[in-house]
C-alpha cells in the first residue's frame, strides 16, 4: 500500500491526475472505475483540461460507476448519472455506449444488479477511483457488508444519509437504498486508487491503515490488494501522523 501525503486538496487532484495520464497514455483503451462526491471534483477538472490539451484521451476508454441511487433518475440532479455528466462527460469525448452505472430506477432491481454485474464480470477495470466513507464504506459497501459481495442492493446507513445530505433539501428527500459494485468487483481491479481530503476523514483514514481487516470496516480489505495507492491531503493524514 502506496501512501501519500499532500499539502491540499488541489495537491492530490494534481498528483492522482498524473496517475490517470500514465495510465491513459500506457493503455488509451483502459477501463476506469470512478466515484462520485466532493472529493474527486477538483481531479475531474484535471481530467478535462488534460483531454482539452490532447495530453489524455478518453475516446477508446469505458467507464463503470461505483454506485446510483435508487429512485433517481438519470436526469435527476441529484443521482450519480447526472453527476458525472456535470463534472465530467459534458467535457470529455466519450462513446455513449462506454459510460455504464447502475439504473436506480429500474423495474426489478435485484435484475438490475445481476445486469450491472454481468456487465463487471465481463472486464477488468485497469484503475479504480475510490472515495472513503467516515464509517469505512468504499462504494456503497456499509460496515458488515460480506467481502465476497457483487453488485447488489444496499440500505443505507443513517450516517451515510446524514453525510450526504449537503445535496438534498431536506433529508426525507436523501433516498434510502442505492444500488453499488460489491467489494470484490472493486477488489477485482488491477489497481486502486484511494483519495481522503479533509480532517473528517482522518479517523476512517487511521482506522484503514491501522485497523483490523474487518468488514465491520469495509475499506480495511485494501490492505489485501497488491496496488494499492492512498492519496491523502495534510488534515487526512492527522492521525496517522500523530502516531509516527
Amino acid at each position: 500500500m502506496n501512501i501519500i501525503q499532500c499539502n491540499d486538496s488541489k495537491e492530490v487532484a494534481l498528483l492522482s491526475y498524473r496517475i490517470f495520464k500514465e495510465q491513459l497514455i500506457k493503455k488509451p483503451n483502459s477501463t476506469l472505475g470512478l466515484a462520485t462526491g466532493s472529493t474527486p471534483i477538483l481531479l475531474y477538472n484535471e481530467l478535462i483540461k488534460g483531454s482539452q490539451l490532447n495530453e489524455i484521451s478518453f475516446k477508446k476508454v469505458n467507464i463503470f460507476n461505483l454506485d446510483e441511487y435508487v429512485g433517481l433518475n438519470s436526469e435527476h440532479k441529484n443521482s450519480y448519472a447526472f453527476f458525472m455528466k456535470e463534472y465530467l462527460l459534458n467535457f470529455i469525448e466519450i462513446e455513449d455506449n462506454h459510460f455504464h452505472i447502475p439504473n436506480g430506477t429500474a423495474c426489478d432491481l435485484i435484475e438490475e444488479c445481476h445486469r450491472y454485474n454481468n456487465l463487471l464480470s465481463s472486464t477488468k477495470i485497469d484503475l479504480q477511483l475510490l472515495g472513503l466513507g467516515e464509517n469505512g464504506h468504499i462504494g456503497f459497501n456499509e460496515p458488515n457488508t460480506s467481502f465476497e459481495s457483487t453488485t447488489h442492493l444496499v440500505e443505507l446507513t443513517e450516517n451515510t444519509r446524514k453525510n450526504n445530505s449537503i445535496y438534498f433539501k431536506s433529508i426525507n428527500d436523501i433516498p434510502t437504498h442505492a444500488i453499488t459494485m460489491g467489494i470484490s468487483n472493486i477488489i477485482n481491479a488491477t489497481k486502486i486508487l484511494l483519495l481522503a481530503i479533509g480532517e473528517n476523514k482522518a479517523e476512517a483514514v487511521y482506522n484503514l491503515i491501522n485497523g483490523p481487516i474487518d468488514v465491520k470496516f469495509p475499506g480495511s480489505i485494501l490492505r489485501n490488494h497488491p496496488d494499492v495507492t492512498i492519496i491523502l491531503d495534510k488534515e487526512a493524514a492527522t492521525l496517522i501522523n500523530k502516531v509516527k
